[in-house]
């Protein structure tokens, strides 16, 4: 009885972390750290556009925030400090908290600490997961 228990105890123990989780347009999981930074985590092959995407889905959706606010990479791509034996890359809109400050780049990255983009750029890369009418529509004219 003991070993039943305690088996089912282990077994949920994860649970409340996931119940907690955001699951962004592009079916990633974010899971908020604190009041200003979250984890996207790395799946279904996605790269850092998918990344960026999911982390602007939950700060326009997630957090409901208003206004074009920048987001910047905190912690790089690396293991997930959130989910257990996984890929992320933890997010954050406050510039004050990044190790080094801020920094450009010309590229979308996630794998350098300090990059940032402003909201309505990365909410850009959620268009990739949104299909219009038109198009299916357009597309079936063409057929």
């Amino acid at each position: 009885m003991r070993r039943l228990c305690f088996s089912l105890i282990c077994a949920v123990l994860p649970l409340p972390a996931l119940a907690q989780s955001y699951l962004a347009v592009n079916r990633l999981n974010v899971v908020p750290i604190s009041a200003t930074s979250f984890e996207v985590i790395e799946g279904r092959g996605e790269g850092a556009r998918g990344m960026w995407c999911a982390a602007a889905d939950y700060v326009l959706n997630g957090q409901r925030q208003s206004g074009n606010p920048r987001l910047y990479v905190q912690s790089p791509r690396g293991p997930s400090v959130t989910v257990a034996g996984r890929k992320g890359a933890v997010f954050t809109t406050d510039a004050s908290s990044l190790p080094d400050g801020p920094k450009q780049s010309y590229s979308v990255s996630v794998r350098t600490a300090g990059l940032g983009l402003p909201l309505a750029h990365a909410y850009q890369f959620c268009k990739d997961y949104q299909i219009e009418l038109e198009d299916i529509l357009l597309r079936r004219a063409d057929q």
